[in-house]
C-alpha cells in the first residue's frame, strides 16, 4: 500500500496554565491543523516550515523536534509531525489568505489541547490532535518548547 507523505507543524503555547495548539478554520472543511504534502525534493522537516508559511503567514518558525508519524490507513497518508516554535508571541486569532485550493481565508485560533475537539473537526484531524496529546503526555508538558 503506497502512502502519501504529509508534514504537520505543531506550534504550542501556554495560556492560563493550559497548553494550546495552533489550528485554523477552513471555510469549506472545518477546523484543521496545518498540514501539507511533502514534495519530491523536500524532507518532511523542510515541508513543515514551508506549509506553515503558506497556510498561516508564519515565516519565522523553526523545527524543535520530530514528534513522530501518524499513519492514516483509510486515506493512505503518513503524517510527519514536528514540534515547531517561534520566538515571538502570536495573536490569539488572525486570518491569512492562502492560494491553496484556489484561494481561501483561513481563520487561525488556539485550541486547548486538554479539550475534546467539537464537531467542526474532521475525523482525521481529531486523530491528529489525539496523537499530539499522547506525545505531549509521554514527554511531559514541562519539557516541551513552547512559543511565548
Amino acid at each position: 500500500m503506497k502512502f502519501t507523505d504529509k508534514a504537520c507543524p505543531v506550534l504550542l503555547r501556554r495560556r492560563e496554565g493550559r497548553l494550546q495548539v495552533l489550528a485554523f478554520r477552513h471555510p469549506k472543511a472545518g477546523s484543521q491543523l496545518v498540514k501539507g504534502t511533502v514534495e519530491e525534493d523536500e524532507e518532511p522537516n523542510q515541508t513543515v516550515l514551508r506549509e506553515l508559511g503558506e497556510e498561516s503567514g508564519i515565516e519565522d518558525a523553526r523545527v524543535v523536534e520530530a514528534l513522530g508519524q501518524l499513519v492514516l490507513r483509510g486515506i493512505k497518508q503518513r503524517w510527519h509531525i514536528f514540534l515547531c516554535v517561534v520566538e515571538r508571541a502570536l495573536p490569539d486569532k488572525w486570518s491569512h489568505y492562502t492560494t491553496d485550493g484556489g484561494g481561501h481565508d483561513f481563520a487561525f485560533f488556539w485550541h486547548n489541547l486538554d479539550e475534546e475537539p467539537d464537531d467542526e473537526w474532521h475525523p482525521d484531524f481529531r486523530k491528529g490532535l489525539s496523537f499530539i496529546r499522547r506525545r505531549v503526555d509521554e514527554k511531559g508538558d514541562n519539557s516541551l518548547v513552547v512559543s511565548p
